[in-house]
């Protein structure tokens, strides 16, 4: 025989398992993996596209924005001059230092009215080129300190391209008084170009106005960026503008690019020459496909559990009926042929089970006819025997003792005799566990004749049916009896007299039959206690006889049948047993 061969498996439940678990496995692998890689590229390429979009949005609203800002400057060059010549009109230098104008409008009321063309605007003060002096609007009416603006540092950077809008990175604005808002300022220079055009322009004066960086976040809103993330906002020079987590070691390395996890994109804004930078954490960007490719691997993993799990059930389920009948043939050879595999099949497997119960069946038939039938011969002979055995020895004895009183001239004797045999006979009975109204009170008054006897006569028995209650309707075998010797023995017991009372009326589709006392009664925890156990599983020893007879009631009639106990103290106690009234009533 060939190696390999002898490496193989020879159980059919091993075979059929391996063959399952490989046929299953390696395409569920293969489709797993494709599927994998092809969703993750897919994603990858919509959420970085998604997000280029929103920089690039971004990056025009921010661009648009600062452009109205550059328009808002430029107000100082439009507008008429009345009352003046063409010549006067166009003369800014005269306007400004004589007239204290721009635009033929009041510098402070000019600057009011910069100040309140736009929301984000927090303050507009215009500094006059020939002595210095600043005039200024604040949004809050915040006093200036003058001498803690740094116009001359602005001015400065402002004196390589005098012509063109200037626009400094975000700072502090300590030169109001109890400001402490973060802004970034914008400058225009006011030239007048009323003479010939010289090397150096003549400038009047500039306009400055602050613009509130809650502008930034008022689009940082439209980006869904993470925690970490980072977003800022350069000029030409790289320098800072606005920064989203404000560190400077993490905005450096964004303008470097040294952070490796970070996925970089960046928009051009033209009007200030810098540029939108975003860094997206890749970790947090790709959460939600690492996490979906967690669940897709665990879900590979349960799956290939499954599929093992369910190889193997069937491959059990298959190869456990051919063991089965492979031990129950050991057992039939050791003689035992009393018991044979059942059939849970009807394919191929389960004929053969049907075929072998069938052997063992005429197998078991051929040893009953040789040899078992003489033994079960000899058992019914035996049993026929024992059944001749009655209990009605012993309602003739009773009846030769009564008899035997009555011969001595003992009639109340006799009569207890005669009770107690008809009472024998009624528990023996094996007959129905329901018998009529009137048989369960005959056997009632057969019971209280004894216990009459016993006590003197000092205790009485009380029956009173309702006019439309049927003597004929069923209820519940030996149901009243253990009721009736309760109430003797724990409610008159000990008085001189006593009455039970037996009433039964009909209330709606229920019989209610109430068994009454005149005896002591209960106390009130007592009444609870009994009540509490007819409701619990644990009896107490006192309450076995109601208890017994409740459930007896709800097992063969229902839930919302068994009886209730009310109880007075000193006056008695009242059992009330509910049964229900025969439909066809």
């Amino acid at each position: 025989m060939p190696r390999y061969r002898k490496l193989l498996p020879k159980s059919i439940f091993a075979k059929f398992s391996t063959s399952f678990i490989l046929v299953g496995l390696v395409p569920l692998f293969a489709l797993s993996l494709f599927s994998v890689q092809t969703f993750s590229n897919y994603v990858t390429r919509y959420t970085t596209g998604n997000l280029e979009q929103m920089i690039l949005y971004m990056s025009y609203n921010l661009n648009s924005a600062f452009g109205q800002y550059d328009d808002i400057s430029k107000l100082m060059y439009t507008g008429r001059y009345e009352g003046f010549s063409d010549s006067m009109r166009r003369n800014q230098m005269y306007n400004v230092n004589e007239l204290e104008q721009i635009n033929a409008t009041p510098i402070d009321s000019f600057l009011k009215t910069v100040l309140y063309s736009d929301p984000y605007l927090t303050a507009a003060y215009f500094v006059r080129e020939s002595d210095g002096r600043v005039y200024y609007q604040e949004r809050e009416n915040r006093g200036l300190r003058s001498d803690e603006l740094p116009v001359r540092s602005w001015k400065t950077a402002m004196q390589k391209e005098p012509a063109k809008l200037a626009v400094f990175p975000s700072h502090a604005d300590p030169y109001f008084v109890g400001a402490q808002r973060s802004v970034f300022t914008v400058a225009r220079n006011l030239i007048d170009t009323s003479g010939p055009l010289t090397r150096e322009p003549k400038i009047a004066g500039t306009l400055f106005f602050d613009v509130d960086t809650s502008l930034f976040r008022q689009f940082l809103g439209e980006l869904s960026l993470g925690g970490e993330d980072e977003l800022v906002l350069v000029d030409g020079s790289d320098r800072l503008f606005f920064s989203r987590q404000g560190g400077e070691d993490a905005v450096r390395r964004l303008i470097e690019g040294s952070d490796r996890d970070l996925l970089l994109l960046q928009e051009e804004v033209p009007v200030v020459g810098g540029r939108l930078i975003a860094g997206v954490h890749r970790t947090a960007l790709f959460e939600q496909l690492f996490s979906a490719r967690t669940t897709v691997y665990l879900a590979i993993l349960i799956c290939s559990l499954a599929l093992i799990v369910m190889g193997a059930w069937f491959s059990r389920r298959l190869s456990s009926p051919i063991r089965r009948l492979t031990r129950q043939m050991t057992v039939v050879e050791s003689g035992k042929l009393d018991k044979m595999p059942p059939v849970d099949s009807e394919d191929e497997i389960g004929r053969l089970t049907q075929g072998f119960n069938r052997m063992v069946e005429r197998l078991q038939a051929h040893i009953d006819e040789a040899y078992v039938a003489q033994i079960k011969q000899k058992q019914t002979e035996l049993n026929a025997l024992k059944s001749q055995i009655r209990p009605h020895y012993l309602y003739n004895t009773l009846e030769v003792i009564r008899m035997n009183a009555v011969d001595k001239e003992a009639g109340e004797v006799a009569d207890m005799i005669h009770s107690l045999a008809n009472q024998l006979k009624y528990v023996i009975d094996f007959g129905e566990d329901r018998v009529g109204l009137a048989t369960e009170i005959e056997h009632l008054r057969n019971y209280f004749y004894i216990i009459s006897v016993r006590y003197d006569n000092r205790y009485t028995l009380r029956v009173d049916l309702a006019p439309d209650v049927r003597p004929e309707w069923p209820v519940l075998k030996l149901s009243l009896q253990p009721i009736v010797e309760n109430a003797i023995q724990h409610g008159l017991r000990g008085l001189k007299k006593g009455t039970i009372g037996v009433s039964a009326e009909r209330r709606g589709g229920v019989l209610s039959i109430a068994i009454d006392d005149d005896g002591t009664g209960m106390s009130a925890e007592t009444l609870e206690r009994i009540e509490r156990a007819l409701d619990e599983d644990n009896v107490p020893g006192k309450s076995v006889g109601l208890k017994n007879v409740h459930e007896r009631i709800r097992s063969v009639y229902g839930e919302e049948y068994g009886l209730s106990v009310s109880s007075r103290e000193g006056m008695g106690t009242s059992v009330r047993l509910r049964f229900p009234i025969p439909e066809f009533e």
